[in-house]
């Protein structure tokens, strides 16, 4: 071995090292590995990491992709389910409060997370730096769920609807799922190969759907109090003090389901820890946007639900499933108005929410390549050519398709939805345990925000009670979809247990088998993103 390697092997990693304008190539190649294996050790986690791209989404744009993720289609589309599970507005609107509640418990957490670790990944980099053993589990529940249930099929079928809606023709299976992939294939290209062009037209689009609410709350707010005097230009109220509360339903597989509806509708308050790498001033920026965010979704959320009671009829609401916005604006403007511009202005919005979490989940699934945890890491993990993440993004444009196209389209929304939020819970458990966890194993840590401890209970303790709740039979013994209550909460207990059965797999079962060991190698790309390998040595 050369001076030079020997030592480079020998220093400690922090040492100062000296200018040498004839250090060989291979001494410059192992310095480059050191830097790598350092830059990927776990603990250096707390560190923040640049992208390949810099640093280039401010706090306009991070606003933009938490409050356009958490205002997509669930608004649009989930109040009448609600009211229907639920059967009263009353409750319904109660849920909508605590949904916000809770949803503050779950943004502290990751607030506290984002400020400790700020790097892009989000829970991917919180459950492997707080629970390491056993070696590789973490990881791979992560990439399990990221692929399989980090798609944004829901929001492309309500915009495929509400475009045919406006255009005056009728939803079915074949033209709903042809325009929806349409859509999730435009959204990947531009993000794929436009990285500022497609960051401005998910602001524009996040813009238009804030002004389209206000607007919807504004012309709620002129029915209640200048309702016009003709029969037939304003539809009768659906509120009253007396009867709100009539036919309530307090279930507690009821109230559960549609709380997994109303949580989808929250959800996404921590997307901006997807991608710190990419933004300005992280820590600030994560202890400043998500609060404003879930602040303005929840008086908007509230208000435009009210806007929905007063003019659509109960029973049209309960009857809308995704057209109650659709239903509202018809009956407030006449079907000229409301069957074609506000239709397709919701579409548009919808449009917005799929390319912001496309945008967020292509860095997820580059993470979880950067790891090694998916085939090809080296090209699905690089950000050539055009500085994105072409290979997250085909990563999450497959299955997304494949969801599209394969339900039916009556049904595939709520049982998405239900199916996301319940796989969901399971990493809502493990990121409140996780946090306490590390509050008593590691106190040295910095924690710039520290998140309210009986928060972080109620979160855990939420957490358990609905992972629990689709058990207990509602009084229909179904619920919003037409099969086995419980159907969704199986279905996504099954794809943790298909995580675990593949991790015994791979990294139990065959190493033992075929004699070998899987071990970690670090890599550096042409474009500088760096990577892990996993590699098989020989007991």
């Amino acid at each position: 071995m050369s001076p030079e390697l020997q030592d480079l092997e020998t220093s400690p990693l922090l040492s100062p090292v000296g200018s040498q304008d004839s250090t060989p190539r291979e001494s410059i190649e192992q310095q480059r590995k050191v830097a790598a294996l350092d830059e990927r050790n776990i603990e250096n986690d707390v560190l923040p990491e640049e992208s390949t791209a810099g640093r280039t989404i401010g706090w306009a744009s991070a606003y933009v992709l938490v409050i356009s993720r958490v205002i997509g289609s669930g608004i649009f589309a989930m109040p009448g389910t609600i009211v229907q599970n639920v059967g009263s507005p009353g409750l319904a609107l109660v849920l909508w409060v605590i949904g916000a509640l809770v949803a503050w418990a779950g943004l502290a957490i990751d607030m506290e997370y984002g400020c400790m670790l700020p790097r892009s990944g989000g829970v991917k980099v919180y459950l492997e730096y707080t629970f390491r053993k056993p070696q590789f589990l973490t990881s791979i529940l992560v990439a399990v769920q990221a692929v399989l249930l980090g798609f944004t099929a829901s929001n492309c079928i309500v915009f495929a609807k509400y475009t045919l809606f406006a255009a005056g023709v009728t939803p079915v299976d074949v033209n709903t799922k042809l325009l929806a992939i349409g859509l999730l294939t435009w959204i990947t290209v531009v993000h794929s190969c436009f990285y500022r062009t497609g960051i401005w037209i998910q602001n524009v689009l996040g813009w238009l759907k804030v002004g389209l609410i206000v607007f919807m709350i504004l012309t709620g707010l002129f029915v209640v109090l200048f309702r016009p005097s003709a029969p037939s230009s304003g539809p009768p109220t659906t509120i009253s003090w007396g009867d709100l509360w009539t036919g309530s339903d307090w279930a507690w597989n009821t109230l559960s389901t549609a709380f997994f509806k109303i949580s989808y509708s929250y959800a996404g308050l921590s997307n901006i820890n997807n991608v710190l790498n990419e933004v300005k001033d992280p820590i600030r920026t994560i202890k400043s946007v998500g609060p404003t965010a879930l602040l303005t979704a929840c008086i908007m959320y509230v208000l435009v639900n009210v806007a929905y009671l007063a003019v659509v009829p109960l029973e049209e609401v309960k009857q809308s499933s995704e057209l109650i916005a659709a239903l509202f604006f018809e009956r407030v403007f006449g079907a000229g108005f409301g069957n074609v511009f506000l239709p397709l202005a919701i579409a548009l919005s919808a449009a917005g929410n799929v390319m912001v979490v496309t945008f967020a989940v292509s860095r997820v699934n580059q993470e979880v390549a950067r790891q090694g945890f998916l085939p090809y890491p080296a090209l699905l993990a690089s950000s050539k050519p055009f500085g994105t993440p072409m290979g997250g993004l085909i990563v999450h444009y497959v299955p997304s398709a494949l969801v599209i196209a394969i339900p039916p389209s009556a049904t595939v929304y709520a049982f998405i939805a239900d199916v996301e939020g319940y796989a969901g819970s399971f990493f809502g458990l493990a990121v409140a345990a996780g946090l306490i966890l590390l509050r008593y194993r590691r106190p040295d840590l910095r924690r710039p925000f520290k998140a309210w401890i009986p928060a972080v209970w109620l979160r855990l303790l939420l957490s358990l009670s609905l992972i629990g709740a689709p058990f207990f039979p509602s009084s229909k013994g179904h619920s919003d979809v037409n099969f086995f209550y419980a159907t969704y909460a199986l279905v996504g207990i099954a794809i943790l247990l298909f995580g675990v059965v593949y991790w015994s797999i791979w990294t139990i079962a065959l190493p033992r088998y075929r004699g070998y060991r899987l071990e970690e190698e670090t890599d550096i790309l042409d474009d500088g993103t760096t990577i892990t390998k996993l590699v098989r040595k020989e007991l």
